[in-house]
């Protein structure tokens, strides 16, 4: 007789928690800017070096933690990787020197959140056939969650005690709080004597919840593996160069600089649902068309930025923005399970989500650049929807349906 409650929504609310509090914490680094400045007198480009080597150990050691966690489980990666990011949030209450900042922040909480998202992604698209677009946009809305709440809190930490101190508390929290949720995760329905959900169900529909696939290395060949991977680029590139730069704009289209962090906390917020939505849409139109309906909604808030001159129209550019740029990270990882099954599915989405995080470390520097040549934006939201359109084109031109191991030969051997 098979248990009533399934584990697998345990592992969705742990996920949700332990993403809420790692990217939450990841977006407090721009708060303590200004009082390590203000100590040590660095530039922001110094500082800001700190975060852009971050990013891009988090994206390729992504590769490394989703093959982990298909072959040891997410309770190991998260205790590793979460004992990583705790470790380096309390040394960095320490630092003295530049190199101290890169090593702490850079490698070592690079490091730690590599494990968070992929494997965790990974492991919920396991744990659910049905309703898996759901599950992985409610997981994929935890960072949204922290978002809006971490860097407040890391606020007022900073006012009351002190950036040092600050830095501490948020260590202990997440070395706490990540290791403890970590213990509640199993790798797959099997370990706790279950299926995934609905695998009787959908059987018939074609969607396969065996644990079979392609590897990575027949998988990177393939032309569907590059599009894919382009589409991250691009979904990281466009939102940081919003993340960074859209306050910027704002003002310098003479709106206050607290109005103009209400625009960039709405897209935020917004996210959050934004990931919920087209995660269960993606469940009844399939993958593809919900990604299609996510890239279409970015460009259109793009070409409506290019033009957006007062506030409303920024506000109504966050909406739009905010409900769909986000949403392609869960919709991705259901296009990975669909294309390549889920044997490296961890490893194979790791290696895209790597593309994305370049796309995210590009993005704000040069839209930064374009503004000190032109005086402007304008070239770099261009910039935008040109990706945007790209992406857009290469999710039309892909087919649906697992490959097998016969299939990816030969997509590797024409390409």
């Amino acid at each position: 007789m098979k248990p009533k409650f399934f584990y697998g929504y345990i592992i969705v609310l742990a996920a949700v928690s332990i993403t809420a509090i790692a990217w939450g914490a990841n977006r407090t680094f721009g708060v303590f800017f200004e009082p390590i400045i203000s100590e040590f007198g660095w530039t922001r480009a110094s500082i800001s070096g700190a975060y852009t080597l971050c990013m891009i150990i988090t994206g390729l050691l992504g590769i490394v933690t989703g093959r982990l966690n298909d072959r040891f489980g997410t309770k190991l990666v998260l205790t590793v990787c979460g004992s990583f990011m705790g470790l380096g949030y309390l040394l960095l209450s320490q630092i003295g020197a530049i190199w101290q900042l890169y090593l702490f922040y850079g490698v070592a909480i690079g490091i730690g959140m590599s494990g968070i998202f992929v494997p965790l992604i990974s492991t919920v698209t396991k744990w659910f056939v049905k309703r898996r677009g759901l599950m992985t946009g409610i997981v994929a809305a935890g960072p949204g969650f922290g978002m809006t709440t971490m860097p407040l809190l890391a606020s007022w930490l900073i006012f009351s005690y002190g950036w040092r101190i600050s830095y501490f508390i948020i260590g202990i929290v997440a070395l706490v709080l990540i290791i403890s949720v970590a213990q509640f995760f199993r790798r797959d329905p099997s370990q706790t004597g279950q299926l995934p959900y609905g695998e009787d169900e959908v059987k018939k529909e074609g969607l396969n919840a065996k644990v079979t696939g392609v590897s990575l290395q027949e998988a990177i060949c393939t032309r569907q593996f590059w599009r894919l991977s382009f589409v991250l680029f691009g979904g990281f590139f466009t939102i940081n160069v919003v993340m960074v730069h859209i306050v910027l704009h704002a003002q310098d289209l003479g709106i206050s600089s607290i109005t103009a962090a209400t625009i960039l906390s709405t897209a935020a917020g917004l996210s959050i649902v934004g990931r919920i939505i087209i995660g269960g849409v993606a469940d009844r139109i399939g993958s593809k068309l919900a990604l299609i309906i996510s890239i279409s909604l970015t460009l259109v808030a793009f070409l409506w930025l290019l033009v957006a001159k007062e506030l409303w129209m920024l506000y109504l550019f966050a909406i739009i923005f905010g409900l769909s740029d986000w949403a392609i990270f869960p919709v991705v990882s259901l296009m990975v399970a669909e294309l390549f099954g889920m044997s490296s599915h961890g490893e194979i989405y790791g290696a895209t989500f790597f593309s994305g995080t370049i796309g995210g470390a590009i993005g704000p520097v040069l839209a930064g650049h374009i503004f000190d040549i032109t005086s402007s934006y304008h070239l770099a939201f261009l910039v935008c929807v040109a990706i945007s359109i790209v992406g857009l084109i290469l999710i039309l031109l892909m087919k649906e349906g697992q490959l097998t191991r016969k299939e990816a030969k030969v997509l590797s051997e024409s390409s």
